[in-house]
């Protein structure tokens, strides 16, 4: 899994870094969706129409983010967060 920093522009606007863009083959122009809650935001590139593995994975967004508001995580300092993700 690859992790970089971005920043966001005065016009609300992110660069997703070049390495992302690149392992995920997102290119100019293609579609998003967009999903955020308690300062989390999870995007997923999808085809100009969702199919079922991309209503698939929304639900499962949706899920975690029920399981979010319902207590059901644990917190962690970034250097341990990194740790944990880099094993996913």
């Amino acid at each position: 899994m690859k992790i970089e920093l971005t920043k966001v522009s005065s016009k609300g606007q992110i660069v997703i870094p070049q390495a992302i863009r690149k392992s995920v083959g997102l290119h100019d122009g293609e579609t998003l969706t967009v999903s955020a809650q308690d300062g989390i935001i999870v995007l997923k590139k999808i085809d100009n129409t969702i199919d079922e593995s991309d209503l698939r994975t929304l639900m499962e967004i949706k899920e975690a983010w029920k399981e979010i508001a319902e207590g059901k995580y644990k917190k962690m300092g970034s250097g341990d967060f990194l740790r944990e993700i880099s094993t996913w």
